[in-house]
């Protein structure tokens, strides 16, 4: 099959990638290693991390789109009470992790309603079930990927002009040749305050196996036993000062434990509702049986190895052992955890499948918070960040942003060292020189395989920046391809920077922040 671009992974920023591409007539190949496109939001069950300005300004116009399409999706469809429907800011769970914490089919379906008219009219193909194998380079170009289909084993060969490795882990790197790096680089090559004195390029952050559930007072449906449930309730890490499955949870401001509860119960703050997708009070009564929420815990965060560039037996164990932890922390809630009443477990805590799509119960894909990501011609450093080491020099500027994003930099306890990291940070710009390899020609990154670093990847890796970097390097290639230029070609010349700039605007890409401080 051929294209104009090939767009590999179609998780979040392969999915603006390719819509960015089609919207300036490209013919686009999108593929998709699950069954469903959408990445964190949907096949990974993360609702949206963001920061206090979204409403307002801080993201490109087609995420703010994304984002009232999902509004306007559950004020069309379901039964909500009067002043649901009437409430602009409309949070369907009312979870505390994000102002718009909503279903993962809910993403799912307003994503593919975004590209639907460019798969309708044929500019986007969406391959489903294709899991990228190999790539045919000719020196400093690639000319062509094959992608197997993962239940048939069918190969086809993908051709096209510009490739974007939109994949979670970064798959097509390694595959295309492109120099790139993982884990934590040294200090002596990043510069970096809190980077390690060595690189330990397997010291990545955490995967979680997320898995939905609702609770049903009164009710049991307590789970079979998982395999491994008796290692995970007698596991604690060497660096914590509690069992894995616990109440308690690391806290990077002290470095000490921090108590939670399953509900908010005093001071203690409640895990519960912190990524719950249906909040039935928002609904007309009888609508749903409860509340349904995301397990995305401190509990099931899995740190015992990376699944990058490790042996393939390794990487399935890593991935099964994660899987059981989530099911053990379940089991472990269902039947043993603590109760403020003095009372152990809540056994009518349910596991819904039909919600992730899967029989498991289990999100299709691990959450994948780093990946492979390029040598860059410009490396996003954490001094270009971190409010600690910026002071009051404010938010950097680049002469070459592409977009904008806000997060702290925020690292969960990593494979080797266990480090975890947590600061405040200023607002940041995208640089186009991020989105460059050093060497390749016509192979852009799309997601979280940027040119960032160990730690600036702890504020780049979410959801609303995802987007903005897929969808910027959609239009890089398209402009490429409508110049008839190599995508660096673009930051090497002034006035072509410039004019693809004023795409990006004319877009509805922001390109600069205005000065509103560290977060």
């Amino acid at each position: 099959m051929k294209a104009d671009i090939i767009v590999v992974g179609g998780g979040l920023g392969g999915c603006t990638a390719a819509l960015a591409a089609a919207k300036r007539g490209q013919n686009v190949i999108l593929t998709e290693e699950t069954d469903w496109i959408g990445g964190q939001l949907t096949s990974q069950a993360v609702p949206p991390d963001e920061h206090k300005w979204i409403e307002q300004f801080g993201c490109t116009a087609s995420y703010r789109n994304f984002r009232n399409r999902v509004r306007d999706y559950y004020k069309r469809n379901y039964p909500l009470k009067e002043e649901a429907i009437a409430n602009e800011m409309l949070n369907p769970g009312n979870g505390w992790v994000s102002r718009l914490c909503h279903e993962p089919r809910v993403a799912l379906a307003v994503l593919e309603e975004m590209l639907a008219p460019y798969v309708g009219s044929g500019r986007i193909t969406i391959l489903l079930n294709y899991q990228v194998e190999n790539a045919d380079v000719d020196q400093d170009t690639v000319r062509s990927v094959e992608v197997k289909h993962v239940l048939t084993g069918n190969t086809l060969v993908l051709t096209g002009d510009i490739f974007l490795d939109a994949t979670e882990c970064g798959d097509l790197l390694p595959l295309a040749g492109v120099e790139y790096v993982t884990g934590a680089e040294a200090k002596e090559e990043t510069g970096e305050l809190h980077a390690p004195e060595e690189a330990r390029p397997q010291d990545m952050q955490p995967i979680t196996h997320v898995l939905a559930v609702d609770y049903i007072e009164g009710e049991d449906f307590t789970i079979e036993k998982p395999l491994q449930y008796e290692k995970w309730k007698e596991y604690q890490a060497p660096f914590l000062q509690h069992k894995q499955l616990s109440w308690f949870a690391p806290d990077a401001h002290t470095g000490e434990s921090k108590e939670f509860a399953m509900f908010h119960h005093g001071e203690l703050w409640g895990l519960w509702d912190y990524r719950r997708i249906i909040d039935p009070l928002l609904f007309k009564e009888g609508t749903f049986q409860g509340d349904i929420t995301l397990i995305n815990w401190p509990q099931n965060d899995y740190w015992l190895g990376s699944i990058i560039d490790v042996d393939p037996n390794d990487r399935l164990r890593y991935l099964e052992e994660a899987k059981q932890l989530s099911l053990s922390l379940l089991y472990w809630l269902q039947t043993e955890a603590p109760r403020p009443d003095g009372a152990k477990g809540y056994p009518g805590v349910r596991l819904r499948p039909d919600v992730l799509g899967t029989e498991d119960g289990l999100a299709k894909y691990p959450y994948i918070r780093e990946s492979r990501r390029i040598k860059a011609v410009f490396t996003v450093v954490e001094e270009h960040i971190n409010a600690e080491t910026r002071g009051n020099k404010g938010i950097e500027r680049f002469k070459d942003s592409v977009g904008i994003g806000c997060y702290r930099i925020d690292l969960h306890p990593t494979t080797e060292t266990n480090t975890f990291f947590y600061t405040e940070s200023y607002p940041f710009e995208i640089p186009l020189g991020a989105l460059l390899p050093i060497r390749v020609k016509n192979l852009l990154p799309a997601c979280k395989n940027i040119g960032a670093t160990h730690i600036t990847n702890g504020c780049f890796r979410v959801h609303p920046v995802e987007w903005n970097i897929g969808e910027s390097a959609g239009y890089l290639a398209a402009f490429s391809l409508e110049k008839g230029i190599l995508p660096r070609e673009v930051r090497e010349n002034e006035g072509l920077l410039r004019e693809f700039q004023e795409m990006l605007i004319k877009e509805g890409i922001e390109l600069n922040w205005p000065e509103i401080g560290a977060i």
